[in-house]
């Protein structure tokens, strides 16, 4: 899917690039005035860089783009989110959001939201399951424990890692947001034995005293 839009995006670019013109398409501008006079904007502060053109191929599919804190927050562990997943980090930032406020109010539904189906769901003894939205609703509890709602209160984008192709990812793999058909990044993967482990190793970090000066 992420392979699909990357792909054709690529696409376009070298085409773009090849007739020494803008990578926003001639289709994409016949939006309203407003929508136009963004877009050439954007274009006209364009860079050779890899990444910056990866924004503007994400921005092109966008009514509103956020771009002063998309070209903020592009740069993460693993590459540029936009050159990664197909979406901007403000699209990142809004489900981080959504996901952290779902979390905290405890409310079900709202969680539900935020999640692709079928989920991925791997369970502390390794055991991998494709759950259907029935499957998550009956194994909310376990799924959803007390862990890992604590650990969505504390999403923070610049925490994100991204792998080419195949999404963002937290807490050394304990959850993958992957972008769907919409682009909306979603929860794709629910790793219970991943995070286990990085609890363990935020422990035993805390317990030598991982990252403190010494006296």
């Amino acid at each position: 899917m992420i392979a699909n839009r990357l792909k054709s995006s690529s696409t376009l670019l070298l085409g773009a690039l090849a007739c020494s013109c803008s990578p926003v398409s001639s289709e994409t501008k016949s939006g309203d005035a407003a929508r136009q006079e963004l877009l050439e904007t954007v274009e006209a502060q364009a860079s050779p860089d890899p990444g910056e053109n990866c924004l503007l191929m994400v921005w092109s599919e966008q009514d509103d783009p956020n771009i002063e804190f998309d070209r903020a927050n592009d740069a993460v562990k693993g590459g540029a989110i936009s050159c990664a997943t197909g979406a901007s980090p403000s699209q990142f930032e809004a489900a981080i959001s959504a996901l952290r406020e779902a979390a905290r109010s405890g409310d079900r539904a709202r969680i539900l939201e935020q999640v692709g189906i079928p989920l991925l769901y791997i369970d502390e003894d390794g055991e991998r399951r494709e759950l259907s939205e029935d499957q998550i609703d009956s194994l909310f509890d376990e799924v959803f424990d007390e862990t890992l709602l604590d650990m969505l209160q504390r999403l923070d984008l610049s925490q994100m890692t991204v792998e080419k192709d195949q999404g963002a990812f937290f807490e050394l793999g304990s959850l993958w947001l992957v972008v769907d058909d919409s682009g909306q990044p979603r929860v794709m993967t629910v790793n219970r034995q991943a995070l286990d482990e990085a609890a363990a190793t935020a422990r035993d970090q805390a317990e030598r005293g991982a990252g403190e000066p010494l006296d």
